[in-house]
């Protein structure tokens, strides 16, 4: 099963450019793409009468035809699911946020995504009331018709299968079909992506990297991982395990030891780590007991312990970060980017002592590092990676069908 993108063809160059621009004079888009302006024309006007496009200023721009249909974008994460509604233009509608059992399995938490999205697909189907097009024709008027999916997963996508290869923090998902499961339910094409590598492709869409060729982006949440751009495209590695920072090992005499599912890296510095470790030395919350397993894996109590002026609650945020800081400065030693991005949930718990602490240690290792930011996008840069990518895979199937 392919889960890679074939070469852009002229078709999708020049429906991506006028995307990107919102509204671009022919003229300007002939200058960008170096194509003559009869051939130029031509993909314009395949794009119109395909209803991608629409014409303005008495025919002389083009701007994407934002009601053309409805993209999804999911988050799929050890403690939380967030869904997002854009229209085609890449503008967001609609979003809801859920918290999932991650001891519940594959099996029901799949039934909670399907559940998710037909319900914001019944909202935009709600707002226009046309005929349904046959699966696969294009058509001009379809306003509230849900074109594709994406979902970025916190597991390795393999890219030979498309499989959830293994989501280390949910029990049970290990090979699992979720793209079949979804396409079967919905009959739209639907795109999978490892949680980090998503988070990367949004923030080079609309965050702070749009100007970036190559960066890392490193999500810190429930788990830790990462996506890695090089030289403007993502790189996934030969079995998509690219960027799998929970696997890190920051000590050499351990490197026989077992750490399970969660690796060493991740059992040190991400959110069931700072928990764990806020649970052995300040003693559990107070509503720590029958807590669920997302629960558990909450540090939010260490941050705001800290926040209330506890020594000791401090002091372990303080040795994560610097932990983060030495696996940062090795991965500048790797891969020398351009920019580091942090983003998600637990980046925004004490975002200035991470920055500060992060840098600071990058710093003492190397002479000339890259800079170290937060996300523009807060924790939701990986829903707009999924808006991007459904959008990008909606526009491919339609180009293809038109030849």
């Amino acid at each position: 099963m392919r889960t890679t993108r074939s070469p852009e063809s002229t078709l999708q160059l020049t429906l991506r450019e006028i995307a990107r621009s919102g509204e671009v004079s022919l003229a300007a888009l002939s200058r960008r793409l170096t194509l003559k302006p009869s051939t130029l024309e031509e993909k314009v006007r395949a794009l119109h009468q395909s209803g991608l496009v629409n014409y303005t200023d008495g025919g002389k721009k083009a701007a994407p035809n934002a009601s053309f249909g409805h993209v999804l974008g999911i988050d799929m994460g050890a403690s939380n699911l967030r869904f997002a509604l854009a229209d085609f233009r890449g503008e967001f509608l609609a979003h809801t946020t859920e918290k999932v059992r991650p001891e519940d399995g594959p099996r029901r938490m799949i039934a909670q995504i399907k559940r998710g999205v037909r319900r914001l697909a019944l909202a935009a189907s709600a707002s226009a009331h046309p005929p349904v097009p046959k699966r696969g024709t294009p058509s001009r008027s379809s306003p509230g018709r849900l074109r594709a999916l994406a979902i970025g997963v916190p597991s390795p996508v393999d890219p030979r299968t498309g499989l959830v290869a293994l989501a280390n923090n949910l029990p049970g998902w290990k090979n699992v079909d979720l793209r079949r499961a979804l396409e079967k339910e919905f009959r739209v094409p639907v795109y999978l992506e490892n949680d980090g590598n998503m988070a990367a492709i949004g923030e080079h869409w609309r965050g702070v990297v749009r100007d970036a060729s190559s960066f890392v982006f490193i999500a810190l949440g429930t788990g830790i991982g990462s996506g890695i751009f090089i030289d403007g495209k993502l790189h996934r590695g030969r079995t998509g395990n690219a960027g799998e920072l929970y696997r890190l090992n920051l000590e050499w005499p351990r490197w026989n030891e077992d750490f399970g599912e969660v690796g060493y890296f991740e059992s040190q510095v991400s959110g069931l780590g700072i928990a764990a470790a806020g649970r052995k030395i300040l003693g559990p919350p107070a509503e720590a007991q029958g807590a669920t397993l997302a629960e558990e894996r909450d540090a939010r109590f260490v941050f705001e312990a800290a926040r209330q002026g506890n020594c000791k609650a401090r002091a372990i945020l303080e040795k994560a970060f610097t932990m983060m800081g030495v696996a940062v400065a090795n991965l500048v030693t790797i891969l020398d980017p351009d920019l580091i991005v942090f983003g998600g949930g637990l980046a925004k718990g004490e975002p200035e002592l991470l920055l500060d602490t992060v840098t600071r240690v990058v710093a003492r290792i190397h002479p000339d590092p890259p800079p170290v930011r937060l996300s523009s996008l807060g924790d939701k840069a990986q829903t707009y990676g999924a808006i991007v990518s459904a959008l990008t895979l909606a526009q491919e199937v339609i180009i293809r069908h038109l030849g």
